[in-house]
């Protein structure tokens, strides 16, 4: 299990100048020590200096908020939109009262009354398959060995 190293104590400050709330807990402390970053400019920064400076910074986030809103308008418009495509509401209907599923999943109803899950459908589709391949081969087989006696008795003329 790793161990996190824990942030050095805050010394830069006489203890008495900082307000007892940012002492009172690990993250408090180290949310305060944060605070106390050197604050530098970047060289690419385009704020002004001073009051202006948070003005602008308002306005920049309050802009980049506004572009996060519309995207996520948008995403759940089109979230809406497919699942309203996708599904008609006169396709959803309620199962009829006392109808339990079937253990692998629900299937088509069948004229016998009986329902069998699609799993159970895939199954019984691939054994058919299994059981088709294997007699295809069986017969294959069955002419190649007649074919083999019929020339092993009947040398040819040559």
């Amino acid at each position: 299990m790793a161990h996190r190293q824990e942030p050095p104590p805050i010394q830069e400050n006489d203890p008495s100048e900082i307000d007892p709330i940012w002492t009172s807990s690990r993250t408090a402390r180290q949310i305060y020590a944060l605070g106390e970053v050197e604050k530098t400019d970047e060289p690419e920064d385009t704020l002004p200096q001073g009051e202006e400076r948070s003005e602008q910074f308002v306005l920049e986030v309050s802009e980049y908020f506004e572009r996060l809103d519309s995207i996520q308008v948008a995403i759940r418009s089109s979230l809406a939109h497919i699942r309203q495509s996708r599904i008609a509401p006169s396709a959803i209907t309620a199962p009829p009262l006392g109808f339990v599923p079937p253990s692998l999943g629900v299937g088509l109803p069948r004229a016998a009354g009986s329902s069998r899950g699609l799993q159970e459908e895939r199954i019984d589709r691939d054994a058919w398959v299994g059981i088709l391949d294997a007699l295809t081969c069986l017969r294959a087989s069955q002419q190649h060995e007649k074919l083999v006696q019929i020339s092993s008795y009947h040398p040819m003329n040559t």
